[in-house]
């Protein structure tokens, strides 16, 4: 039997999951004699990896949220060092969770393991003070956005640029009618996809904010129909206790286990909380409002240190603002149906937010997985 190598992974969260299992198959396509282990999820769990701990044991945001979890996280951290640095791996591929996985990335480099970092921290929007710590981590940096490279060239970094996975998944032709049959919705209903994030810190801050959006528009529109998408046992039980909470039992609401894209795919409109969801729904042409609330003290902290106007991916990539932003204190019901009900009653926007979606589509597909994987098979063993 021939010799198998490891290759160690860390993804932190339901987008990192995602893009890592994707991954994994591609560089299967070419090295079968890969095992990979780690820190992973349940899409990661299902094309093969090891998981030593899973993903949610990392899915915390904000920085007084991370403090709270600190101690467990940097336990886990350094046991997964310990385990690795036992029996180094091939290559060690850090996904997302740049303040969990640049520490690890660092420590393997030095130990002569490459060190790939796998989507470019948000460098361009805040923290760029972060670009000389990320070249001592890293053997390269594999990006999702065509204006990252130029930044790590710059300094030096090795970059390749492999566009989003998202945006090879998703069809860049219509696809309402086909994802409303999935979800046994009728053609003619009125529907409204409620995102408010895949992490139960979210879930903490958004949830009763969302649900409060929905009654209003309810009130202004009966036959609205609400999905929400949720990706975990906790987190539909953590809204189903604000639903109960806010006194929303008669909300038409049906919470999905799960299908965020065919909820995407298949509304009118959406309510999405700010990360790589705003970008699914532009890609899915569903027109949106982006919204977040987090812990105050680390609002404050990010918006002092941001540089951007914007934090909506999809904002970002088009250069201009196309999608609205209520953020913290703006995120109270009444504004977020106002947002919402603005859309509802204006096809010129949607038509326009959508037009705008279907430029980013093209310039973001890519053939991710496989360049990705091309990316890193020459930091591998040759076989």
């Amino acid at each position: 039997m021939a010799d198998r190598i490891k290759v160690a992974m860390v993804a932190g969260e339901a987008s990192g999951d995602q893009l890592a299992a994707h991954l994994i198959k591609a560089l299967r396509v070419s090295r079968p004699d890969i095992d990979f282990v780690g820190i992973g999820g349940p899409r990661m769990q299902s094309a093969g990896f090891d998981a030593w701990w899973p993903a949610e044991k990392l899915a915390v945001r904000g920085y007084f949220e991370v403090i709270r979890h600190y101690r467990e996280i940097a336990g886990i951290r350094r046991e997964l060092l310990s385990r690795l640095r036992q029996s180094p791996p091939a290559a060690f591929i850090g996904v997302d969770a740049p303040d969990f996985n640049l520490w690890l990335e660092r420590r393997m480099k030095k130990a002569g393991v490459p060190a790939i970092h796998y989507v470019s921290p948000s460098i361009w929007a805040w923290r760029g003070g972060r670009l000389k710590g990320i070249a001592r981590s890293v053997s390269r940096v594999l990006c999702l956005f065509p204006f990252e490279p130029a930044i790590y060239e710059k300094a030096g970094v090795p970059v390749s640029y492999v566009g989003h996975p998202f945006a090879d998944e998703i069809s860049p032709e219509p696809q309402r009618f086909a994802a409303r049959e999935r979800l046994a919705l009728p053609a003619s209903m009125r529907v409204a996809a409620l995102l408010p994030g895949s992490r139960q810190s979210e879930l903490q801050y958004n949830a009763h904010a969302w649900i409060g959006a929905a009654q209003i528009l309810h009130e202004r529109h009966p036959d609205l129909r609400f999905l929400v998408p949720l990706t975990t046992r906790e987190t539909r039980l953590q809204f189903e206790q604000a639903l109960w909470d806010c006194k929303a039992a008669d909300l038409p609401v049906s919470i999905l286990f799960g299908h965020a894209r065919d909820a995407l795919l298949a509304c009118d409109v959406a309510l999405v909380a700010s990360g790589t969801a705003t970008l699914e729904a532009a890609l899915c042409r569903a027109p949106h409002v982006i919204a977040y609330r987090i812990h105050p003290l680390s609002y404050r902290l990010m918006k002092h240190m941001a540089y951007l106007p914007w934090v909506g991916l999809p904002n970002i990539l088009a250069g201009r603002s196309i999608v609205p932003e209520l953020l913290q204190q703006e995120a109270v019901p009444e504004k977020l149906a106002d947002a919402l009900d603005a859309l509802l009653g204006d096809p010129v926007a949607c038509a326009a937010q959508i037009e705008q979606f279907e430029r980013i589509h093209f310039t973001l597909r890519q053939g991710t997985a496989e360049r990705a994987a091309a990316a890193i098979l020459p930091h591998l063993p040759r076989t």
